[in-house]
């Protein structure tokens, strides 16, 4: 018999991307536009630092949108009473 152990990674592997947590994103939003508001930064820095705030507004307002979704599913009900549930297809709508 053989035992299975879990495959370790070569340090040289990165850990792929993830997008970080709402309050995460939510958290830098704050911190850019306190650094947009002080308007000490040079032009470039501020492109820079308003994409990344854009970026990670839309994100978040995508999270807010699955997680309403959710909440919506798990509150209908059919009509004899009972929960009505359902696989939420993954990725953005509209």
């Amino acid at each position: 018999m053989s035992e299975e152990r879990p495959k370790r990674k070569h340090a040289a592997e990165p850990d792929p991307p993830r997008d970080p947590s709402f309050e995460d994103s939510t958290q830098r939003l704050g911190a850019i536009v306190e650094q947009l508001e002080r308007g000490d930064l040079p032009l470039e820095r501020s492109l820079e630092l308003f994409e990344e705030g854009v970026k990670l507004a839309r994100s978040a307002q995508e999270r807010l949108d699955r997680a309403e979704r959710k909440v919506e599913e798990l509150l209908g009900v059919d009509a004899s009473g009972r929960p009505v549930t359902r696989e939420l297809a993954s990725g953005g709508e509209g």
